[in-house]
């Protein structure tokens, strides 16, 4: 696992002082060594953190004749068999790295080699044959990677502050980007929060020439048409899952030259994959979780159980809301966008954990919720649209309450709140049908904005993200269109970004995802929704496929969301000192993206509560304008706190050096 960074010009030599720049502004996520290659046209950056080939693998990396140059963040899984594969038909490797197989699958077969790659990957691949760069991202979205133009240049990099290491890129907010996190709780690719900044979407590459930047597809998610699945054997299915599942743990945990460890929350995903190693591995289990002093937030009996089981070698920290408000700015400088929940902040306090154990890969079970149908929201979807069909029925109206069942014991106030929460937007030809509570509720936040940025903002983000689902999607069941908005949405733009890269790679740890593989993606889509979402059971086919594994009471234990405490971290009794200077009213008339009166009356309100008590919408609010006050002053009105110098041992690839040696 690595950063990369680049800078793409034919009109100009590339600057190696800007790409050392770079390089330095991302040493945290390769603290083991940077290189640089440079030609007349091209300068790739890297700074390493060796995981596989400890001893050959310092990047940037070439083919046998020079002809093609990689830097590469992240991991190919089956390298060995495309090694394998590669040498058979004629080509040379000089090192024992997953990198080689990148330059030489490129050689053989082009754009091609990105299907056959398994792995999680940001790719930066100069062809000098073609003069043309590739930018590679993998398909789920796990490694970033960014790119933006100034002037006639083109630069690259795993995270923004790279790009604004250059002094002539824009930097600003983009009102299209504020109008998606402030809807789907974070942009989507290509979009970003920063004007002129774009991601490369996941499961896509990009081509780079002089005349332009070609953006494909080589991965699309993709589910059945409603009636091809209907005979499909549920013992058959659990059986090939549980094996594609365990095929998946057991590549990502040996396939590295370092110990690797694992997450584990409690709950039935980090669970299953620690139990996975523990009886299919011989490698000792090394399990970390996080707690919470606060009760409502902990899960600490369900890890406890799960430790004795396996007998694991088990570390813990135990975070509170002090804790999270101090290492708030830090978090937000690696997330580099505003985040509406505070749930990122422990999460980098867990990898420091890890870091501090001398762990630098850990496993942990992202993805199966989306995957696998695990989240509340396709369990509402399924009851909306039940409602859907009868919405004057006050008795499919109380199904809400199957779902949550302390609104039947409230009396009145919670039944009402259903109906009222749940009870819009239930036309059941929407697309979007399982989505529009979150997106209305999370638009709660526009109303603070300025007069001037409301009016700039786009309208019709959410019909414009619907507008991107596949031709095919009339044909899918509910759940799969869930699925798809939830895959494309939050999953790759916050949970796999903000709470997972950013947080893991702060502290120079690599975090791998078994449920991500693309065979267990591709799979669980054939799947019908049915073994995914048995009534209102949640992964019901992820259950059966190891409750030999898991202990029944975690296996059946209500989902309990991972939540942190929000608002309550900034106020009351041990808020942090930078929390008044971010909210005062110069810095909010200076960020110019939040309405100055109405963030006074807002934080008057949750000085006099300590942040406890207030309602999910003004909760809300007060994350957003907290972590949109800290992106403007980190990254708008000073992007120089990242300068440091590039990690040690650098290794200087100067192509025009060498041109002059051989030409004086």
């Amino acid at each position: 696992m690595c950063g990369i960074c680049g800078v793409l010009s034919y009109d100009e030599v590339p600057d190696t002082g800007l790409v050392e720049r770079m390089i330095g502004r991302i040493n945290h996520r390769g603290p083991d060594g940077s290189g640089w290659y440079r030609d007349a046209d091209c300068a790739l950056g890297h700074a390493r953190l060796a995981i596989v080939g400890i001893e050959s693998g310092a990047q940037p990396l070439c083919n046998e004749d020079g002809t093609v140059w990689v830097s590469f963040n992240g991991e190919i899984f089956n390298y060995v068999e495309l090694r394998s594969t590669l040498q058979q038909l004629g080509h040379t490797f000089t090192t024992q790295t997953d990198t080689e197989v990148i330059v030489h699958g490129w050689e053989e077969w082009g754009p091609g080699c990105f299907e056959r790659f398994n792995g999680q990957w940001a790719i930066a691949l100069w062809d000098r044959r073609t003069r043309s760069l590739i930018l590679s991202r993998d398909r789920m979205g796990i490694r970033p990677l960014y790119y933006t133009r100034t002037g006639t240049k083109l630069l690259f990099a795993s995270e923004v502050k790279c790009l604004f290491a250059d002094p002539r890129v824009t930097r600003e907010f983009d009102p299209a980007g504020l109008a998606e996190t402030f809807t789907f709780w974070s942009t989507v690719a290509p979009q970003t929060v920063f004007a002129g900044v774009a991601q490369l979407p996941p499961g896509h590459y990009a081509v780079v020439t002089k005349s332009g930047i070609d953006v494909r597809a080589y991965w699309q998610m993709s589910f059945p048409q409603r009636d091809s699945v209907s005979s499909q054997d549920l013992a058959e299915n659990t059986a090939e899952l549980r094996e594609r599942i365990i095929e998946s743990v057991r590549l990502r945990f040996q396939r590295s030259d370092v110990p690797v460890g694992a997450y584990l929350s409690g709950g039935i995903d980090s669970s299953i994959t620690a139990a996975i190693i523990a009886r299919y591995t011989d490698a000792p289990l090394h399990t970390f979780s996080l707690r919470f002093s606060d009760a409502e937030f902990d899960e600490g009996h369900y890890q406890s159980e799960m430790v004795q089981r396996l007998g694991a070698d088990h570390q813990d920290v135990v975070v509170s809301p002090a804790q999270i408000g101090e290492v708030f700015p830090t978090v937000i400088g690696s997330t580099e966008s505003p985040i509406l929940r505070s749930a990122p902040a422990p999460l980098y306090l867990l990898s420091q954990l890890v870091r501090n154990n001398g762990y630098k890969v850990v496993v942990t079970g992202e993805g199966a919720d989306e995957v696998l149908a695990g989240y509340d929201i396709f369990r509402e979807a399924r009851v909306r649209l039940f409602w859907s069909r009868d919405q004057d029925s006050q008795l499919r109206s109380r199904a809400a309450e199957l779902l949550y069942p302390w609104m039947a014991r409230s009396p009145g106030k919670a039944p009402a709140f259903a109906r009222g929460f749940f009870g819009k937007n239930l036309d059941p030809a929407d697309p979007g049908l399982s989505h529009r509570p979150r997106w209305d509720s999370t638009s709660a936040v526009k109303a603070m904005l300025t007069p001037q940025l409301r009016e700039s903002l786009p309208t019709g983000v959410t019909e414009a993200l619907l507008d991107r689902l596949p031709a095919e999607h009339d044909g899918w069941d509910p759940l799969s269109r869930g699925q798809w908005l939830e895959t494309t949405t939050l999953l790759p733009g916050y949970l796999l970004s903000s709470q997972g890269d950013r947080m893991l790679m702060a502290n120079s740890v690599e975090g791998r995802f078994p449920f991500l593989d693309h065979h267990v993606v591709d799979f669980a889509n054939r799947l019908p929704g049915r073994h995914k979402l048995l009534g209102l059971d949640e992964k019901h086919i992820l259950k059966l496929a190891f409750s030999d594994l898991v202990p029944q009471d975690i296996i059946n234990r209500p989902k309990q969301p991972y939540r942190a405490p929000d608002a309550s971290s900034f106020f009351g009794e041990d808020a942090p000192q930078w929390v008044g200077e971010a909210l005062s009213k110069d810095s909010v008339n200076a960020a110019g993206v939040f309405n100055p009166d109405m963030v006074e009356r807002l934080v008057a309100k949750c000085q006099r509560t300590g942040g406890r008590g207030i309602s999910n919408t003004d909760n809300m609010r007060t994350m957003a304008v907290v972590s949109t006050q800290l992106t403007h002053e980190l990254f708008i009105a000073g992007a120089g706190h990242f300068d440091s110098p590039p990690p040690e041992p650098v290794l200087r690839i100067d192509m025009l050096a060498e041109q002059k040696e051989r030409n004086p």
